[in-house]
């Protein structure tokens, strides 16, 4: 059996080339958002073999400061975005704030009938058409949560193409002749990230994300839609501020 590369001072080199990693990205030489240099090129650096390399990395990546993209490279991972939670939430607005470009993505699209839950969430009869859409929402590049909305079928009729259209759930109700809408309800829980998430996320699998189920109504105070996001913990901190006392 082989035994773990040593240094003389008896710190495992894959350790070494972490810390060093570690310290790189701490002191601005990789900024959030770069890519390392290859693997090939850490070898030579630290003279050490590019199995060393992979095992720095993949610690690095278990702690949430780099994040591996199949065919592309290893990315440093951005401090955690500030994420507000209230009645008027958007993630366009919140992404933007921390200096970051907002995008959304579909992935896929469906028509379903209610089940009891979701039609008393959005005030519907059972059984109820509905429209499910399927969404990452990524800040520049890096993916940040995938997402489930429901919506009536027959109040928001073509809402895929809408949807694909604008990228943006603002705009797309906007286009339905909503100009505003209220977060009425948001549960937050935590949880273990599923194959098909950590696919999506860019995660490894048993990292932990923070499920969000939530319902949207319009100023009147009737469902618009529900959703249920699933964002990658380790890049999103939630931020509750309360409000003023009259």
């Amino acid at each position: 059996m082989n035994k773990p590369e040593l240094e003389t001072s008896g710190v495992a080199l894959w350790r070494r080339v972490a810390d060093a990693i570690e310290h790189a990205i701490a002191d601005g030489r990789y900024e959030p958002g770069s890519r390392l240099p290859g693997e090939t090129e850490i070898a030579e650096l630290h003279r050490v073999n590019r199995h060393t390399v992979r095992r720095a990395l993949a610690a690095l990546a278990e702690r949430g400061l780099v994040r591996a993209e199949r065919g592309s490279g290893t990315y440093v991972e951005a401090p955690r975005i500030a994420y507000p939670l209230r009645s008027r939430t958007r993630f366009s607005e919140a992404i933007g704030a921390e200096g970051r470009e907002a995008r959304a993505q579909l992935i896929s699209h469906a028509v379903e009938d209610a089940d009891r839950v979701l039609a008393k969430r959005l005030a519907l009869k059972p059984g109820a058409s509905l429209v499910r859409l399927e969404t990452v929402r990524f800040a520049d590049r890096t993916p940040i949560s995938r997402g489930t909305t429901w919506m009536s079928a027959e109040r928001f009729p073509d809402l895929p193409r809408v949807y694909e259209r604008y990228r943006s759930m603002t705009k797309t109700l906007l286009h339905y002749g909503i100009k505003d809408y209220r977060r009425a309800e948001t549960r937050v829980t935590a949880a273990i990230v599923d194959a098909a998430d950590a696919a999506r996320l860019d995660l490894a699998l048993g990292r932990p994300i923070l499920l969000v189920e939530s319902i949207d109504t319009d100023l009147a105070g009737g469902p618009l839609l529900t959703h249920r996001s699933r964002f990658a913990a380790e890049r999103i901190e939630f931020v509750v501020k309360n409000q003023p006392i009259d």
